[in-house]
């Protein structure tokens, strides 16, 4: 389809056929308070923030083309007669938006102003303080007092535990749905979900265990008000005390981009980092909260060795001093010949130099082998991947349709979760797929994925 060209607040902008509003102010340097919506789901204009004044040109009836006025110029209505809310709304050609008129501003205050009746307005202890849209949004777009009685505000047990991991404030909650979307469109676990009515409306967990997700951390994340904390960093920091380092999940194959939030010489929480190429914006659950196996007290932090068929802790000079004293001990016996390496699916290619390099030039020896997959991957299947695998350059955003995706000897939901969300968005662009290949944890029109036992 041909793109579009419309104006917004005066500026020009040609966009893809079937932009919506939102993107086509963004692309226009133009802001959109928005709540409900998210470029990476779906729009459902939920929350009516991003209402804006859209105009398109009349059409006569007759002749089926637009009518055009004394000036040359085509006459323009408001779109319905009404404000429209600019997630939900594509533009068309010749469109003419206003985001900042006094009808959008009033609209924008009272949704605020509605908005805020009962949200308990606990910034000073609410994890989200610092990075909180509602926030934002309100001392940009929202009104300056409100008219309603904190007394007769609503109120709510709070925490709610929707699982061992995420905790729900209630009270807080603006019932925007994005973390109902992100499990059911994104992450292929429909786990959450509405109940009651009115102002007794809320969040739920349908699954048993509650929110049985490997993608759970993410609804914090999108969630635009504190409503969703984890119970990994719930009241331990204050995000303006926080460093971020960037850094690279080792968790799995994935190596997912990351941000370690450390605060002095402590790991708060790790954060995903955006890389269309990698993870996008989403990390999977080990990720996030794996990290904290680092700091267990059941961790070895000192090297073990066995002495009268008991493990005995050393220092790492004595387990290297030890390891040294047998490799020369047996190539002294029986030569260089008789050692050899063999290296871990794990290691970084840094390791993997210094590995050889020990062996080679220390100790004369090249018997030194690696493994690039799991203990029972048998060799065939590594030369398969290194020729027809996902290498360098990939970039699993532009896959869809005509793509076909095979899946040999693996459960990406098991070792490589962020995958599990890669293939959905692939099928959702309209992969290819055999009719025996089987889903993840989830029904689709179009999937993608061929199971080796399904072969």
């Amino acid at each position: 389809m041909p793109d579009v060209t419309l104006t917004i607040d005066g500026q020009a902008v040609t966009v893809p056929a079937g932009t919506n509003i939102v993107d086509a102010a963004r692309a226009a340097t133009v802001s959109v308070p928005v709540f409900c919506y998210h470029p990476k789901m779906k729009p459902v204009g939920m929350c009516r923030m991003c209402l804006v004044e859209a105009y398109t040109p009349k059409i006569d009836p007759a002749t089926r083309q637009p009518v055009i006025g004394a000036d040359g110029k085509p006459e323009l209505a408001l779109m319905m007669g009404k404000l429209q809310a600019g997630c939900v709304t594509p533009v068309s050609e010749g469109m003419v938006v206003k985001t900042v008129t006094d009808r959008v501003k009033f609209a924008q205050k009272g949704q605020l102003e509605f908005l805020l009746t009962s949200h308990p307005l606990d910034c000073p202890v609410c994890d989200k303080g610092g990075e909180c849209p509602l926030q934002n949004l309100t001392m940009e777009w929202g009104p300056g007092s409100s008219r309603f009685d904190y007394a007769d505000k609503h109120h709510n047990v709070k925490p709610v535990p929707l699982g061992d991991l995420i905790y729900l404030d209630r009270e807080r909650c603006i019932l925007c749905a994005r973390c109902v979307r992100f499990q059911d469109e994104i992450a292929g676990d429909p786990v959450l979900g509405f109940d009651n009515r009115g102002r007794n409306w809320e969040i739920i967990s349908k699954s048993e265990p509650g929110f049985d997700s490997k993608f759970s951390g993410n609804t914090t994340d999108i969630c635009p008000v504190g409503a969703l904390t984890s119970s990994d960093f719930r009241f331990k920091a204050r995000v303006w005390e926080l460093r971020s380092v960037p850094s690279v999940c080792n968790h799995c194959s994935v190596g997912c981009d990351i941000s370690l939030d450390m605060r002095y010489d402590d790991l708060m929480r790790v954060m995903p980092r955006e890389n269309d190429y990698v993870n996008e914006i989403w990390a999977c659950d080990k990720g996030r909260y794996g990290m904290r196996a680092f700091g267990s007290k059941e961790r070895l932090k000192n090297p073990l060795i066995r002495r009268n068929n008991q493990w005995a802790e050393v220092t790492w000079d004595e387990a290297f001093a030890y390891v040294a004293d047998r490799l020369t001990l047996i190539r002294a016996s029986a030569g260089a010949g008789a050692l050899g390496g063999l290296a871990g699916a794990k290691l970084s290619n840094e390791d993997l130099f210094l590995f050889q390099k020990l062996f080679r030039e220390a100790l004369g020896s090249n018997n030194i082998d690696h493994r690039a997959g799991t203990p029972d991957e048998p060799p065939a299947l590594d030369d398969l991947t290194n020729v027809v695998g996902v290498g360098a350059g990939t970039n699993l955003m532009t896959l869809g349709k005509g793509t076909s995706v095979l899946v040999l000897g693996a459960d990406p939901e098991e070792e490589a979760p962020l995958y599990v969300l890669r293939l959905r968005g692939i099928a959702d662009r309209q992969a290819a797929r055999p009719d025996s290949g089987r889903g993840y944890r989830h029904q689709a029109d179009a999937q993608a994925g061929l199971d080796a036992g399904d072969s």
